[in-house]
């Protein structure tokens, strides 16, 4: 999917996974973004019962790579369930 002519070039982005808690998950889930040369913000993972939560947030991920990253954490091994958010950043006045 190609990036709407009204979509800003680069967007706010928060990826929240629920996947296995297996070992090797983490580099498998941050793989998509390490092969585009993307440093996500803020990572956080814990358990919650027999899953395990990420969340990996993108401030500024440029709008064309976002489906991209979407579709290879979709096909990460271990993950059941995908939820993409895009956020508003709050800028603190000077």
């Amino acid at each position: 999917m190609f990036p709407l002519p009204h979509d800003p070039p680069r967007r706010a982005v928060c990826f929240e996974l629920m996947a296995d808690p297996e070992p090797g998950l983490l580099p498998r889930v941050l793989g998509p973004f390490a092969r585009r040369d993307l440093l996500p913000d803020r990572v956080r993972a814990h358990r919650e019962g027999e899953s395990l939560r990420v969340e990996i947030a993108v401030d500024a991920m440029p709008s064309e790579m976002l489906h991209l990253v979407e579709g290879n954490l979709r096909q990460v091994v271990g993950v059941r369930r995908l939820a993409v958010v895009l956020c508003v950043v709050q800028r603190q006045a000077a």
